[in-house]
This record gives structure tokens, sequence and C-alpha cells, in this order.
């Protein structure tokens, strides 16, 4: 349908209306600055040191990993097995504990000597401060032994007292003969900090008689390299300490951290593969298509600016086609405004 010219106007030739040439734009020109080989070798050797730290990471989480898995074997295996005379794994005096077999226990049989009695601390108990009670045991003589076996054997624990410095009251061990289970495990290394009289820093069987009133000489030729960790005496003492708890058996996060840090290397491989694949596509000029805000900006740019369209749409046929028009309006000269109005008029039909 068709509006009638205004009189006067010049009759539109036939056939269809030519395409007026105007300042439409064809393409949004592409801010793409190709990468000099210098950057892309850059980048490429730091992607590389990134994979390859990443992995060393992984790698290292991954040995921690088996090697607490290996130490929780072991315990689960040791700590749950019968417990065996002490002359089982520690024949005579001087001998160390077989690292195999730490964790098991053994049944002391002889005595304690509670005059000897030595202090542990700072080695807390489920979070509370306190000591550890050491109190060496002599067992009965064997004929691999024949003065007995020395063994320093840790009763458990006991809280700071009411100055929150000292010990509270320290309970007496059982009299006379007794037959202890304790877990074996072995002497720790000697400690080079100061402490108290009467008291360690750790658990090394040498420090440990000779912080003893009447110091280690006593026990000479007779002690070995290990320590126990008391579960049981018969007969029982009037008063217990607070019982050690079992070892810790957390396998801890080193598995989730290696896959963590393969996950790392992984992204930075794959970053790289992006960055490149962009570039590329940034060459061929994909993100330089023409959008309806630049057709629009061209033609009339106060419009564009209190008009927002979105630089990620296309733009409709309708928007093209006002587009077009307004470029041929403004290209056609101005004796000819009778055409120009007919070929609006005809396409807004």
């Amino acid at each position: 349908m068709t509006r009638d010219a205004p009189p006067g106007a010049q009759p539109p030739p036939a056939g269809p209306l030519p395409v007026m040439p105007g300042p439409v734009p064809r393409r949004a020109e592409s801010p793409y600055e190709p990468r000099t080989r210098r950057e892309w070798v850059t980048l490429a050797v730091g992607v590389v040191v990134l994979i390859a730290l990443c992995l060393l990471a992984g790698r290292w989480q991954w040995n921690r990993y088996e090697s607490r898995e290996a130490q929780i074997s072991q315990i689960e295996e040791n700590y749950s097995a019968a417990a065996v005379p002490v002359s089982d794994l520690l024949a005579a005096p001087g001998e160390g504990l077989d690292p195999d077999d730490q964790w098991r226990p053994v049944t002391l049989e002889g005595s304690y000597q509670p005059q000897d009695t030595v202090l542990l601390r700072n080695r807390p108990v489920n979070g509370s401060p306190g000591f550890h009670v050491l109190v060496p045991f002599v067992t009965q003589p064997t004929s691999s032994a024949p003065q007995g076996l020395v063994v320093v054997v840790d009763r458990g624990f006991v809280p700071l007292g009411v100055d929150a410095v000292t010990p509270g009251a320290l309970p007496a061990p059982p009299p006379g003969e007794v037959e202890a289970t304790v877990t074996l495990r072995p002497d720790e290394p000697a400690s080079g900090r100061d402490a108290p009289g009467g008291q360690v820093q750790a658990i090394s069987t040498d420090q440990v008689l000779a912080a003893g009133p009447d110091g280690g000489a006593w026990a000479d030729g007779r002690t070995v390299g290990a320590y126990g960790q008391l579960r049981t005496e018969d007969p029982a003492p009037e008063q217990r300490l607070e019982a050690l708890p079992k070892p810790d058996t957390d396998p801890g996060s080193h598995l989730s951290y290696a896959f963590q840090w393969c996950v790392f290397a992984l992204g930075a491989l794959i970053g790289f593969w992006l960055l490149v694949r962009r570039d590329r596509r940034d060459a061929r000029g994909e993100d330089a298509a023409l959008t309806a805000g630049d057709l629009i900006a061209a033609h009339d740019p106060e419009a564009a600016r209190g008009r927002r369209v979105p630089r990620d749409r296309r733009p409709t046929a309708e928007e093209e086609e006002d587009a077009l028009v307004d470029a041929q309006i403004g290209a056609v000269p101005a004796d000819e405004p009778g055409r120009v109005r007919q070929a609006s008029e005809t396409s807004s039909a």
C-alpha cells in the first residue's frame, strides 16, 4: 500500500529504488595488536615454570600422603596386637627398638622406682597444659639382663595445679611387684632446652634418669633405647593419672593438596591455550562485528546518546531498514525531495 504523492512532486521512476550511498559503517575497526615473538616466548616459559612448580609441590604432598598412610597402617596393626614379654623385643641392655616394633604392647614384670620420678613439660594432652609423669621401671633379672632392664614408663598426665605453673597432686605408682602393660616407643632425641630441676623437655632415657634426684649412675649398663606408655597396671594404683590418648591416625590433607596442585598445573595449561585461541580469533577480526548501536550512532549521534543498544545484540530488520532509509535521505540532493519521500513512504508501507 502506497500513499499519494503531494501535488507538484515528480513521479518515481519505474523499477526498484536504487540504494543511495551513505555513511553506513560496514564493520567496526578491531583494536587488535598482535603479540611479538618475544612476548609469546616469555609467556610460554612462565607457564612451563609454573606447571613444573605445581607438579613438584603435588609430588611432595603425595609423598607425604604415602608416608602418613604407612605410619597409620603400622599403628593400627601394632597397637592392637597381643602383648608379649619385653624380652621378646628388647632382650638385653643397650638394645634399641626396631622401627617395625613401634606401638607394640609388651608386659613389664618388676617394680617402679618412684623416688626417681621426673616430669615431662610442654606436652599438652587434648589441648590441656600439664605434665607427663615419667617413672623408671626395673624388670626382674633374666639370663640376658642379670640386673634387670631399666625402662622409663610414661604413667600418664597430670594437669597444672592451682598456681597454673606447677603440677597438681602426683598419684604414686603401685608399690612392690607390678605387672605393667605398656606401648613401646623409641627414645626421643635429647633436648637442648633447659628445664627446671626434676623436669625434662623430651623423653630420652639418659636425660630422664639424669634429671632424677640421684642422677642416672645407678642405671648404667641397664637401660634400653625405648620407653613405654602405660596401658594397665596390676595391681591397680589407689589413684590413677589421666590416661594418655590413643595414637593419632588422622591422614591429614596431603592427598587433597596433591590433587589441588595438579589442578593448578592443568589450569595454567588451559589458560595458556585459551590465550592462544583468543589471540588467533582477534587476528581474524571476529570481535569487530557490526552492531545496531554502530548503525544508530553513525546516522544520529544525538539519538545514540539517549538510546543505549546492547553491544551483543544484532540489529533487527526494522532498525536496519530505518538506518538505510536515513542514509538515503541524507545522501539525496536537495532537488529530489519527492523521490526520497516516496521511497520512505513505500518502505514504511
